[in-house]
């Protein structure tokens, strides 16, 4: 008994806010583990972690989630495949937002589960004795040296502590950025999806609260892309390759534009459609948003309320609005008929890097064919649009897409 009261506060003895340095710290920890390890090294290739750091990484995620390599890379893998669609694993649009912020865990369980998920997306993960024998033989063992682990060093406030220790990767992984970056934020990108940039929770997320940015190149091992974006797995990632501990593979760049229009190759459309996102975005502030500004103008609208509520509808997939919104934009295209003449160009466009050819050559001749048909259009900014697109570089090495 005197033992117990001795030790009431753990080996460590701590005060209060070292108690709470060590939660923080032990939460940031498993969140860099999720994102660096997990996510970028893993799941997307983009970048090659040191194989100590891995083995460091393996073991933290064991002890702290009991989620094994395969079963999340093959969740998350899945996810970017069926995004949004029946078979995603946990889509707000298919789930609804509720259910995936407060049973994000429970989705990710069901689909782990399923043999035929790890099998198709889970190749390419570890498969050595310890993760055979260890990590996936005895998921939740882990976890229960974490409680004995916590209690023994920290004592009654261990308890505490293990709460939030045990919820980082169900409330801020499985919930936070499944859920609300699904459905709350900003959007950069024009992706097929629901994705958005949640800032406000980056201090917590480790630079996924930038999942727009992650959707559009999700190959890259850096998600901000915008000067007032800070992605904190990024500056981590930086730190360890400064230290020879990570090897960057891919990163999204700005396109490569010449300062003179050229005539389209095959390199150049190559260029062009890698960096799509970024052609999307441009054809949007530069010859949408303008062409719809002049029309409202022209018949004595408020110009910045239109314009703003336009934004908020253009930068979603069709599919991805609510059926409100499908009115509203339905409503705004029926009064403006430049605005349905652009979108119809956009769409247009759009089909030709997402539809299949008979071969590259007949691609860049329906290319070509585009770009005569804005040109003549007699839409303003089309030709500039048009000469943007004849200013890409072509391409001699591999790009994120």
């Amino acid at each position: 008994m005197e033992f117990l009261n001795d030790h009431l506060y753990g080996l460590a003895e701590l005060n209060f806010w070292q108690y709470v340095v060590v939660t923080i710290l032990w939460m940031h920890i498993t969140m860099m583990a999720i994102t660096l390890y997990f996510h970028r090294d893993q799941a997307h290739r983009a970048v090659d972690l040191h194989p100590l750091m891995r083995h460091f990484f393996r073991f933290w995620l064991w002890l702290s989630t009991g989620a094994p390599t395969k079963e999340w890379v093959a969740v998350h893998r899945k996810h970017h495949a069926y995004c949004e669609k029946p078979g995603d694993p946990h889509s707000p649009v298919v789930f609804g937002l509720r259910k995936v912020l407060w049973q994000g865990a429970e989705l990710y369980q069901e689909e782990a589960s399923k043999p035929e998920t790890l099998e198709k997306f889970g190749r390419g993960t570890p498969d050595d004795w310890i993760e055979r024998n260890v990590y996936s033989r005895f998921t939740y063992s882990g976890v229960g040296l974490l409680i004995v682990i916590d209690l023994l060093v920290f004592g009654v406030p261990g308890i505490i502590m293990l709460t939030f220790q045990l919820l980082t990767m169900p409330m801020l992984a499985a919930g936070v950025i499944n859920g609300l970056c699904h459905a709350k934020g900003y959007r950069n990108f024009e992706t097929n999806d629901a994705s958005t940039n949640l800032w406000r929770v980056g201090l917590f997320v480790a630079g996924e609260e930038l999942h727009n940015n992650h959707h559009a190149f999700p190959t890259s091992a850096k998600f901000s892309l915008r000067a007032d974006e800070f992605d904190m797995g990024w500056l981590h990632l930086k730190v360890l390759s400064m230290l020879g501990l990570a090897k960057i593979r891919r990163v999204a760049v700005q396109p490569d534009l010449m300062d003179e229009v050229t005539t389209l190759s095959l390199d150049s459309l190559r260029a062009i459609m890698v960096n799509r996102m970024h052609v999307l975005r441009h054809y949007t502030q530069n010859v949408t948003l303008p062409v719809l500004r002049r029309e409202v103008d022209a018949i004595g609208e408020n110009a910045s309320s239109v314009l703003k509520g336009a934004k908020r509808l253009l930068i979603w997939h069709p599919q991805m609005l609510d059926e409100s919104s499908q009115q509203r934009l339905a409503d705004l295209v029926e009064r403006h008929s430049g605005l349905r003449a652009v979108l119809e160009h956009r769409n247009a466009l759009k089909n030709l890097w997402e539809g299949t050819h008979r071969s590259n050559e007949r691609l860049l001749a329906d290319f070509g064919e585009w770009c005569v048909r804005a040109e003549e259009s007699g839409i303003q900014g089309m030709e500039d649009f048009v000469a943007y697109l004849k200013s890409f570089r072509a391409m001699s090495e591999p790009a994120v897409a």
